[in-house]
């Protein structure tokens, strides 16, 4: 079965099953790329199919993937070779910092030539010159996916696969720009924007790997085959990283709109009673039960419910578990994720950690929920990254979802749920038994 033929909710993850090169060109055939020296009007034609795809970022942000490669391909050739002689650059990211989610790591271990495909099309359309493929772990199996490439004639730019340091803020963009300029994995405030000035000053094109697969697929199938599935306004499918209280936790592929009680009940539906669900990760917000379950899986819906489609992550929320206590490990661990350059990572988190963590494990009198609420307005907005807003969203939404649970612990002092094992994931400190 060819990719082309499969099922629209498995076009990503199916029908490959091993990461091995025959295979890949076996389901997908040779990627489609313009011949050699090609004329800027067919590297254009890509861009306005990723244009008309509607195809958007899926690392979190979600911003229009065809409308980032232009800006990118218009300033390379207003820097031109005498400003700009090694060329535009494109970087994949495949870091994916989010604890809740795995699907880059998952795409990456069973559709690395989808994904490499993607690379180097994207790179022709926006005339890079060069390719980083930037993960988390062990980089081996990916280097010897792009050697075999290399051999095979598939690669029509250098990619080099480079391994990002673990950490929240490590895969955001510009930290992934600052890591491979030699300096360490922290972000740094824009603009000027990676577009106009990225990796060594040249214009650089920044995608997501998923964003990337997409594009291989679009280049193959068309704008329109993309649109087959989702809505008019948020066309394609996503993948979704699902968690929690569900019997069968794992990546699941959804067509965007689908309900989000539709896609629970493809992980296995609830383990045990549940009260809520975590939707977009730690950048994220609550959704309670059952009125989650009928909210469209997309961005502007999940918005406008209180949360976000972000990376793609849904964590079932047990009934036994304390939302207070678990939003405050979360905010504890974002704490200590500041990249040290902002004060309101490096004062305003730990602060508002201290402050959740009154209000989840001890017994919060007026004045620590009037600081804590203080504390969100003084943090959000100001920082070089989004680590501060996020924070700061999620919190909020913990304090608003969970009202009930917040007047109990007002007056009766920590519940019993606190003391559960933590549903939310959490990545283990360095050195720290398994």
């Amino acid at each position: 079965m060819s990719a082309a033929d499969a099922p629209p909710a498995a076009r990503l993850l199916a029908p490959l099953a091993r990461p091995d090169l025959a295979d890949h060109l076996s389901a997908y055939g040779p990627p489609p790329f313009s011949p050699a020296g090609s004329a800027r009007a067919q590297n254009e034609a890509l861009i306005a199919a990723v244009e008309e795809s509607g195809l958007t970022g899926r690392g979190g942000a979600g911003f229009p993937a065809g409308r980032k490669m232009r800006a990118v391909a218009a300033a390379g050739r207003r820097a031109g070779p005498l400003r700009s002689p090694a060329g535009t650059v494109i970087i994949a990211n495949g870091g994916e910092s989010e604890p809740a989610s795995a699907k880059d790591a998952l795409l990456l271990s069973r559709a690395p030539h989808l994904v490499l495909d993607g690379i180097v099309l994207a790179a022709q359309a926006v005339g890079a010159t060069r390719a980083y493929l930037c993960v988390h772990g062990d980089p081996a199996p990916l280097r010897a996916a792009v050697t075999s490439r290399e051999r095979a004639g598939l690669n029509r730019v250098p990619i080099q696969v480079a391994a990002v340091p673990a950490g929240y803020v490590a895969s955001q963009e510009t930290a992934l720009i600052s890591f491979l300029n030699g300096a360490g994995a922290v972000p740094s405030f824009v603009p000027p924007r990676p577009a106009q000035r990225g990796l060594h000053r040249h214009p650089t094109l920044v995608l997501n790997v998923e964003t990337l697969a997409n594009i291989a697929l679009i280049a193959r199938h068309g704008p329109a085959w993309f649109r087959a599935v989702g809505t008019a306004a948020e066309p394609g499918s996503i993948l979704v990283t699902v968690g929690g209280a569900v019997a069968a936790p794992g990546v699941y592929e959804a067509a965007l709109g689908t309900p989000v009680g539709a896609l629970l009940e493809q992980a296995g539906g609830p383990a045990e009673p549940a009260q809520a669900v975590l939707a977009g990760g730690y950048f994220g917000g609550w959704l309670p039960l059952p009125g989650a379950g009928s909210v469209p899986l997309s961005a502007r819906s999940l918005r406008e419910a209180g949360a976000a489609l972000g990376p793609g992550v849904l964590v079932v929320l047990p009934a036994a578990s304390c939302p207070l206590a678990e939003t405050a490990r979360v905010t504890g661990y974002l704490a200590g994720q500041s990249a040290g350059q902002c004060g309101p990572c490096t004062q305003g988190l730990p602060a508002l950690a201290e402050a959740l963590g009154q209000v989840a494990f001890g017994r919060p009198g007026p004045e620590v929920l009037r600081w804590t609420r203080d504390l969100l307005a003084l943090v959000r907005g100001r920082g070089a990254c989004h680590l501060p807003d996020g924070a700061a969203g999620l919190v909020a939404s913990t304090l608003l979802a969970f009202a009930a649970d917040l007047r109990h612990h007002a007056e009766h002092g920590p519940c019993g749920r606190a003391a559960r094992p933590p549903v939310l994931p959490l990545p283990r400190p360095p050195g720290s038994p398994s």
